[in-house]
This record gives C-alpha cells, sequence and structure tokens, in this order.
C-alpha cells in the first residue's frame, strides 16, 4: 500500500513542476505598462510602476537650518612688543626693533607718530606677559547639506554670524595699563566648510551624533585683508537629535572652535597673532526630501505609502513634521474619545 501511494506522489510531481512553471509564466507577464492594458481589478497591483525621477537621489540629502548663540574670547599676546601708556590716554603699542607706535592693531595697522609725555608707563613683552583680551558674542545663521551612510555623514555648509566685540582689557598691569574700546565693534563673520560625523548612540528616535566642521572664515569689511593672514578654522561639537519624522528632526549642537589670523604691518616687522576661540550653541532643524509624491488624491484616507495606477505616493493625511511609519498608519494612536477633557470621563459616549 505504501509502494502504491510513492508511485502515485512521483506520477504526480512533473504534474507539480508544470504548474509552478506556468504560474511564474503568469506573474511575469502579468506586468502591465499602463492602467489601461488591465483587464480585470485584481490585475491593478501588477501595474508596472513607474519612476520618480530624481525624488529618490534628492531623498538622500538632508538640509540643516539653524541659529543660536556664540561666546568668544578675543585675545593676543605681544611678546616681540611693548606697550606704552601715557597719562590720560589709550595705550599704544611699539616694536621692539624699530619703535614704530601702533594706535591700531586689531582689524589693521595704523601707525601712531606722537611723541612719549613725561610719566608715561612703558613695558617690553621680552620682561613680561603682556597683550589684550576681549569678550564678543556671536548670533550665527547656519546652512548645511550632508549625506548619511550607515552611522557616518559627510557634507558641507555655510555660516553667516553678526559678532559684538567688547572692550579690550590688559592681560597684565591691569593698574598701569588701561583697558579700550575696540576699534570695531561690530562686524559679519562668513564661514565656508566642510562637515565630517558620525552617529555614537541611538535610542529610538533619539540620537547622539559626534561631528566636526573644518574650513575657511571672513572677517568682513571692516578688516583689512591687505595685512591679515587667516589660517583654517576647527569647530568640534556633539549633536543630540530628536526624530520628529521620517523626514524632519530637532538638534541642539554645542561646540567649541579654533580659530586664528595673523596681523603684519605693511612696514615690515614682527606679527600679531589674534587668537578667537569660541563656545557656541545652535539649535535648529533638519530636512530630508520625500522619495515619494505626496498623493494627489483629496479624498484618500490612505496612511501608508500606496499606488495609484502606476504610480506609487505617501499619505497625504500626515504632514512631514509628524511621525509616521510608511508601512502602516499610526495617526490616531490615542482616539478622540481619550484625549482632553474626555480623558477624565468614566464613559465619554
Amino acid at each position: 500500500m505504501a509502494t502504491s501511494n510513492l508511485i502515485t506522489l512521483k506520477q504526480l510531481a512533473p504534474i507539480w513542476l508544470f504548474m509552478l512553471i506556468l504560474l511564474g509564466s503568469f506573474e511575469l507577464q502579468a506586468q502591465y505598462k499602463s492602467e489601461k492594458d488591465a483587464t480585470i481589478p485584481l490585475e491593478h497591483f501588477y501595474i508596472e510602476r513607474q519612476g520618480n525621477g530624481l525624488r529618490p537621489l534628492l531623498s538622500k540629502l538632508h538640509f540643516g537650518l539653524s541659529t543660536g548663540y556664540g561666546r568668544t574670547t578675543f585675545f593676543h599676546k605681544l611678546e616681540n612688543f611693548g606697550i606704552i601708556q601715557q597719562p590720560d590716554s589709550l595705550p599704544r603699542l611699539f616694536s621692539a626693533d624699530g619703535g614704530t607706535r601702533y594706535s591700531n592693531w586689531v582689524n589693521r595697522s595704523t601707525t601712531n607718530p606722537s611723541g612719549v609725555a613725561p610719566g608715561s608707563f612703558s613695558v617690553s613683552g621680552d620682561t613680561a606677559e603682556i597683550g589684550f583680551r576681549s569678550k564678543a558674542f556671536s548670533i550665527p545663521l547656519k546652512a548645511t547639506v550632508h549625506v548619511e551612510f550607515s552611522r557616518y555623514r559627510i557634507g558641507a555648509g555655510y555660516s553667516y554670524e553678526f559678532v559684538h566685540l567688547g572692550n579690550f582689557r590688559p592681560l597684565s598691569y591691569e593698574n598701569e595699563i588701561n583697558a579700550f574700546a575696540s576699534p570695531v565693534n561690530n562686524f559679519f563673520m562668513r564661514k565656508y566648510f566642510a562637515m565630517l560625523g558620525g552617529m555614537v548612540y541611538r535610542y529610538y528616535e533619539y540620537a547622539l551624533v559626534v561631528d566636526a566642521n573644518i574650513g575657511g572664515y571672513k572677517l568682513g569689511k571692516k578688516f583689512d585683508n591687505s595685512v591679515i593672514k587667516k589660517g583654517i578654522y576647527f569647530n568640534l561639537g556633539v549633536t543630540a537629535e530628536r526624530e520628529l519624522s521620517e523626514y524632519m528632526r530637532l538638534f541642539v549642537r554645542p561646540s567649541y572652535e579654533f580659530k586664528n589670523y595673523k596681523l603684519t604691518p605693511p612696514e615690515g616687522g614682527n606679527e600679531i597673532r589674534h587668537r578667537l576661540n569660541a563656545w557656541y550653541v545652535n539649535v535648529g532643524l533638519t530636512y530630508r526630501f520625500p522619495e515619494l509624491r505626496r498623493c494627489f488624491h483629496k479624498d484618500c484616507h490612505a496612511q501608508i505609502n500606496h499606488a495609484h495606477g502606476n504610480r506609487e505616493y505617501r499619505s497625504r493625511r500626515h504632514p512631514f513634521w509628524k511621525k509616521q511609519n510608511p508601512h502602516y498608519g499610526e495617526n490616531y494612536p490615542t482616539l478622540i474619545k481619550y484625549k482632553g477633557k474626555n480623558k477624565k470621563k468614566l464613559s465619554p459616549y
């Protein structure tokens, strides 16, 4: 009896194989170019999907916009110079080699030929640590674009920053050397940079990213660029992100920045190195371009990615800043009868 059943299964095997080949052939042929080619409603699922143009490529880009607050320590040391403080006057700088005096050495080189009055205080940088320090605050407006792959990020950005520079105070001899107002109180600084980063921690919709901005900067028209030489700057930060949706994130980024420039008098001689290291806290949003078009049908209530004809669309029932899983609807995780004042009622309806 067992042998007879075994023979029957062997005889049926070619039939089952033929049916599988036929079914596969039907599925391959069930790809229709347009909706007009479909003859029955079920065949609409097999209409060949059209592409979305450049949208899949643009969806890889993350655009960011932020603002915040910066605190800069603007200071310089004068190893190869000296300071002259005349009574009831502003401090003047003199070079140790040639004796030329300067009334401005911050944003440009301005000489001062006036003589030395009796009772003046003088100190040289080779005998004491001298220099000046100023505190500045800034308000940056920053735009970035980056691409993410795995946990790593690479991109570029631009920053436009308003800077208010306070009074300069001496590093030493505070009783003998006067403070002085900055020759340039307010100016705008522009930055352009490359950004590199990587995610180091993630918890549900929260993420922690360590990144760096490396690039150049311009101090504005109030600075004489003919006597100023700038290097690149480094900005190291930690970004805490909160996903609002699959397209939008809210972030806070504290960072510390290293930058400096050298001012060389046009008549030659020693240069003065200014340091502008700063703390920043930026708050902003990042936005990713959706890879699918928003559904065109105003009465469509689908909450998932879905198709109309031969094109796929995303739901129009939730805004791009609201969390929404593209594979199932979650617009209303809590019923209306349990929200607001209704949640205090034992039986809202």
